[in-house]
Formats: structure tokens, sequence, C-alpha cells
């Protein structure tokens, strides 16, 4: 009997070609590739001028015209006795323009930058004052003027302040804020599911504050154990739910901006068991809108909230037999500030009731709905609204899921959509449309083409001038853009046809046959298949291709394209199964049509999601898939958190049999291939713990495989000088080593 292997990967032990290395130090290596973007930049003046970053300045720019002015100068971004002007990190402008308020010195609480030092400065006086009294460095979160711009709450330690511009003092709206009680912020879940950070809202008259806060008390902290930073190890815990578990209860309160009790509003249902999604003030004076789902999150709720007393009413309910998605795609709109048509009467919403993703007019009264949108195609997000004007903006895929595109609808009038974006330019369009809906900050690539980011009029989508062209990054990638990416469609049984793409070698043979490198990735977070710049990973790919690679890419059913509700939600239970069988089947019917597919020579690497792909492809395709990495797997579902999981499969307790099928764990008996596994033991999301069990449960199968472990990273794997970069060569050894490249 052959003895289970687990060989850890040294830069020694295998050297990729060497063109292929030298690709991929300057991808991860340098700056060289780096797409530079231009910003951070603000609207003021409802679009007749900006302001952007420029160094260490803020200037600001007639939209028209273009002509520039340094609003704010160096000299006034100094604090007293500093040897440097502060680092604009992000900023905001009061209504009034006249006041501007800076975050610096950002830190990352697990994904974002989201806490650190705030400081005001007064355009007229020149004064620039540094907020939260004597609080620690780095530890305000969120800050926000007042609608008049006399004072900005934040939050610091879980706890909600607001503070006096003209007086600096300082008065604390809630006091119990703790490790388990959290005001004004999130949980770990709802960051990462329901992409929420920021937990509060000023009233617009300024007078009260509207927060979520949260009860974690009973969910199990979850250990991270850091091996690295000192002698003995440290361990780091946080409250996380697994699927089935136990979550935080969650509530709504209103406090006076002036101090004082908070008033809790009350919304049915057992707290522990919904998720409140969403909070807004409405136009109503003292009236708030709140987002409720079920704890399956197939049943949604709005419900008006009167301020003062608590009581709330049911606004509107929407339901799906397999779930509601409620994150926004555009998180400034339409959903967080909550859009309103007719004088407050009428809500914006998306849903995909009808089939299709579409906006929707929502009746204040009676919750009556109109179609903003046709039916027919997916309007993907909300864009701009001038309902002055009587148009709405949205983006959508033209009958083309890989792309994006501009288009413009009358209001009332859902079948008026017409295109904006230029018809000759095919590919991805990102927008920051102004106040007015008169100009747009508009960033276009594609596949092959680095992202160009200019200023357009609209609705002639006319270039007024280029802001952002990434010429010098162009020109030094040029030499790895060595063939363009060809897009396919491909047709699977049951007449289901997936989008797909291909990177072929340079000086590509048809008669020869070349090794396939698939990447995968395959759940409702994201597809895959886009025609959009694909950054370091796309280089990674290009690299690869040059190296003498088929690079193909398929999106199965389930991933969150543009192709109507039933297309999506086909995945519903079927995490796990759904993916890697419609994966083969394509793949199968890729080669049959594609005389120049080496059948012998296939390989496949995902991330996250992906190397849950990676390893079923492996397990349960193993004579397609001979080769695979799959980077921070999720090896059992069970071990996941209740948010995400339970959104695509359901709870556990109800249908066990689902998770024991989604779980590539329970099928890794089927591994005949060559398996590496890489995982950042510092991973907050999916956790090391995955990949443990899953390597003990090979090395009691018997079955040999590789193994890389890094010490204290996330599961982005980027932490630490070379880490990139020293990732990406051990994927390109090792399929040079086991998938050996180039034509036969």
């Amino acid at each position: 009997m052959r003895r289970a292997a687990i060989w850890l990967l040294f830069p020694a032990l295998l050297v990729a070609s060497a063109e292929l290395d030298r690709s991929l130090k300057r991808i991860f290596d340098t700056t060289d590739f780096k797409v530079k973007t231009f910003g951070p930049v603000r609207w003021i003046e409802n679009g007749a001028a900006y302001t952007a970053v420029e160094g260490t300045s803020l200037i600001k720019y007639e939209t028209a015209s273009g002509k520039r002015t340094v609003l704010v100068s160096a000299a006034q971004l100094t604090p007293p006795k500093a040897a440097a002007p502060l680092a604009l990190e992000d900023y905001e402008w009061s209504e009034d323009s006249r006041r501007l308020l800076i975050f610096t010195e950002g830190q990352t609480v697990w994904r974002l930058k989201t806490r650190g030092d705030y400081w005001v400065l007064d355009l007229g006086t020149g004064k620039l004052q540094k907020l939260g009294g004597g609080a620690a460095p780095s530890t305000l979160m969120f800050a926000k003027f007042s609608p008049d711009g006399t004072r900005v709450a934040y939050v610091r330690e879980n706890n909600i302040y607001c503070e006096n511009l003209a007086t600096g003092a300082i008065k604390r709206l809630t006091t119990d804020g703790s490790v388990t009680t959290i005001n004004g912020t999130f949980d770990w879940v709802y960051e990462e599911e329901f992409k929420l950070r920021d937990g509060f809202r000023w009233s617009p008259d300024g007078r009260r504050i509207a927060f979520w806060q949260f009860d974690s008390t009973g969910i199990p902290n979850f250990a991270l154990i850091n091996n690295t930073d000192s002698k003995y190890p440290t361990l780091k815990y946080f409250p996380y739910p697994q699927v089935g578990g136990i979550n935080s209860a969650a509530r709504i309160g209103v406090v006076s901006a002036d101090g004082g009790a908070a008033r809790w509003i009350s919304i049915p249902g057992d707290p522990r068991n919904h998720y409140i999604f969403r909070l807004t003030w409405t136009e109503t004076p003292g009236e708030l809108l709140i987002g409720q789902l079920n704890r399956l999150q197939n049943s949604m709720t709005l419900f008006l909230a009167d301020a003062g007393s608590g009581k709330a009413k049911v606004m509107f309910h929407d339901e799906d037999k397999a779930w509601i998605d409620v994150r926004d795609t555009r998180p400034n709109l339409p959903i967080l500030k909550s859009t309103w048509l007719k004088g407050g009467r009428e809500l914006i919403w998306i849903s995909e009731r009808n089939g299709w993703k579409q906006v929707l007019g929502v009746a204040r009264e009676g919750g009556s709905v109109r179609e903003l949108t046709a039916s027919g195609s997916d309007a993907i997000a909300l864009e701009g609204l001038d309902e002055k004007g009587g148009w709405m903006y949205t983006i959508a895929s033209g009958g083309n899921a890989t792309q994006k595109y501009l288009y413009r609808t009358k209001l009332g009038r859902p079948e008026s959509a017409e295109r904006l974006s230029p018809r000759e330019q095919a590919g991805t369009h990102a927008y920051e449309i102004s106040p007015d809906c008169r100009w747009a900050f508009h960033t276009y690539s594609t596949f092959d083409q680095p992202p160009v980011t200019d200023l357009v009029s609209l609705p002639d989508h006319k270039v007024v001038r280029v802001l952002e062209s990434n010429e010098a990054m162009r020109q030094a990638v040029a030499p790895i853009m060595r063939s363009q990416a060809e897009f396919f469609q491909v047709a699977i049984e049951n007449g289901i046809v997936l989008d797909g793409y291909v990177l072929k070698p340079p000086g590509f043979d048809a008669n020869k046959k070349y090794p396939v490198i698939v990447y995968v990735y395959g759940e409702p977070a994201a597809a895959s298949v886009v025609d959009q710049w694909g950054n370091e990973r796309g280089l990674f790919h290009r690299a690869l291709a040059n190296d003498g690679y088929l690079v193909v890419c398929f999106d199965n059913r389930g991933t969150p394209a543009p192709k109507g509700r039933d297309w999506r939600k086909s995945i519903y239970k079927s995490l796990g199964v759904l993916p890697p069988r419609e994966q083969t089947e394509a793949m199968h019917a890729f080669a049959k049509s594609r005389t120049y597919v080496d059948e012998n020579r296939i390989g496949v690497w995902g991330w996250s999601s992906g190397g849950i792909n990676t390893l079923n492809l492996l397990f349960r395709s193993p004579e397609t898939y001979r080769v695979g990495v799959a980077i921070a797997p999720l090896p059992d579902l069970t071990l996941y958190d209740t948010i995400y999981m339970e959104r695509y499969m359901g709870l556990p307790e109800e249908n066990p049999e689902a998770y024991q099928r989604a779980s590539a764990i329970h099928f890794a008996e089927g591994l005949k291939g060559k398996l590496l596994l890489m995982h950042g033991s510092g991973d907050d999301n999916v956790h090391y713990q995955g990949t443990e069990r899953l390597i003990n449960r090979l090395i009691e199968l018997d079955k040999p495989f590789e193994f890389m472990e890094y010490p204290n990273r996330s599961h982005a794997i980027n932490e630490g000088k070379g880490t990139p970069l020293h990732l990406h060569r051990a994927i390109a050894r090792y399929f040079e080593e086991h998938l050996p490249a180039g034509p036969r």
C-alpha cells in the first residue's frame, strides 16, 4: 500500500519557465501593470462642478469648461506643528459645501478600511480640527455631517457619538456598546454577506439618528491562531454564526442628536431568525423605511415606521421560492438612500418577482406596483434618476450577458429604453452620474483593453475630457497581450447555453493539441465570463496562455449573469452539485468542437467558491480533470456562515442530504489526479478548519496531494511582502510539472 503524501512547496523545488516567471514578477511584484483610477472624486453644485484629489491638494473643476481651481491646498490640510499635510484617503462635503470631512490613517477592519481618524476643514475660516476629542488614534468610524453641517456623528468602540463643530462638545448617544452589543455598525456576517458596514442614518431635519443595534450574545466565537507575530501563539476571537446556528439579534433604534434614551422600533418576528437589511428615512418627516428578511431569505417585507412612537406598518411584501437578493450592486443607489417619486408617494425598488430583475415603483399607500423597466431583460442596477426631466438611467446587458451598458428609460414607459453607451464600444461600462443627470464619470474596458475614465455629457454620451487613460500601463502590458480573448457560447444538456472564453497561446496552431487550464468560480456571488479588464488575475491567465496553455472559463447556471431569475435561481439547494456537472458538460462540449484540445491534459484552478468547485471537479470527474489547484476552499458547506449558505441551500436541519451532496469532502475518494491545496491560516472568511478536515480525510483515504499553508494570511492571501508572487508562482510551477505546457 502506498503512503499518503503531503508535500510543502518551496521555491527551490520547481522552477517555472523563464518567460513565465518574468511575467509573474512584473504582474505581482511591481506596479508596472497597476490600473490607475481617477479620484476620489465628488460631484458638487448639483453637477456643475466636481472635486478630485490630486497629490496633496483638492482640486475643483467646472464640469462644462474644465476650469481648474485649487480649492483646498496642501497648506490648508496641514495640522498645526505637523510636518506634512493629511493624506486624503476619502472625503465628503457638507450639503452647503462649506465644510470638508476628511478620512485619514485608515485601518482595515476585516475587508475594508473603515476605522481611522477624521478631520473637518472649514473653508470659510480655514480652521482644521480633529474629531473625537481624546479618542485613541484610528478609532472613529463612518463620520457623517448633520444635514446643516454643524455637527458630525460617528461610531467609536461600538457606540455612537455626536460632536458639535463650533464648541467641540461631544455627546455620547449610546452607552451600552460592548464586545457583544454593537451600535451603529455591524457584526461579521452582516458585513460579509449583506455588504453593510455603516449602521446609522441622520434624519433629514438633523434632530435624530436611526441606527442598527446587534446583540451577539450566545454566538460561538471562532478563533484564529497567529503563530508568527510573537514567540507564543496568540488567539483572535470573533462571533461567527455557522450554518444552522444562532445569529445576532438585530433591532432599530432612534435617538435624539442631543442625547437621551433610544426609542426602539417594533418590528414583528424573532430578531435572531430575521434580518434587517435596510434602514432609511423617508420623505415624510419622522418616518423610517425598514427592510426585513426571514431566516430563509425568501420572504421580504418593507415597513414604514414612526420614529416617535416606534410603531411600524407593512408597506410592501415580496416572496421567492428560492431567495430574494437584496444586496446592492451600487451601495449608494438606489436602496441605501431610497429613491422616491411623486413627492414621496412612490418608492423605487428592484425585484425579480416577474422573472427578471426590474425597477419597480411601489405605492406608499397600498403597496401597488408598476413596472418602470420592461420584463424580458434584467436591469442590473439603477444609476440615476431625473424625475423633473422624466428619465431613469440603468445598467443592462443588451442581450449579451458578458457586457454592461447604460440605458435611459422614460418614466412610465418601460418599453422606451434606449442605449446611451456607444455602439462601437462593446465591453463593460460603469458610470457615476451627476445629481442633475447631465454628466457622468464613465469608465470603459474590455477583456483585452485596460480601463479608460472620461467625463461624458448626457444623454448624447459625448466625451468632454479624458480623466485617466492608463496609457503608460497600456504600453507596459503590451508584451503580455499577445493574443485576444475569444468569447463563445457552448450548448450542454437540456438546451442550456453557457458563456465562455478562451485564451490561446501565441503562434497557435489548430492542427496541434494543447493542454487546458480551466479557471472556475461557479457560484452566485460572481460571474467570471465578463468582457472587462481582469487586472492581476486576468494578466496571470495571459501569462499562462503565453506559456503554452489554453486558458478556458465557463459560467454555469446560478452565477449572477443578467439572464433572468430562473438562470440565477436554478442553483438553489444545488451548490456543489450543479456547478461541477455543468462545468464538466461544458468542457466536454468545448473539447468535442475544438480538435486542438488535448483531453488528456486538462487542469482546473479556483479560489474560494472556485476552490470548492475545483475539488468537486477533481473528485467527481477525475476522468476529465487531471490536475487541480484549490485555493481557500470550503470542503464542508456546514462550516460556513448562516446568511450566505442558508440563502442558497436552506436550513441544514430541514435538508441535511442537500448539504451532504454539496460538500466535496464526502467525495474525496474520487481523487485520482494531482491536487494542490493552498490556504491562509488567518482566513476569517473560509476558515482554514475546512482544509484541515479535508487533509485528514485525504490521509485517511491514502490519497497523495500537495499542500501549501500561508501563515496568518487572510482569505485574499495577499498580506506580507512577496506573498501574491509566491502564490502564483506556485500555481504556475504545479501546472508546468503535472500538466506540461505546449502543443503536441
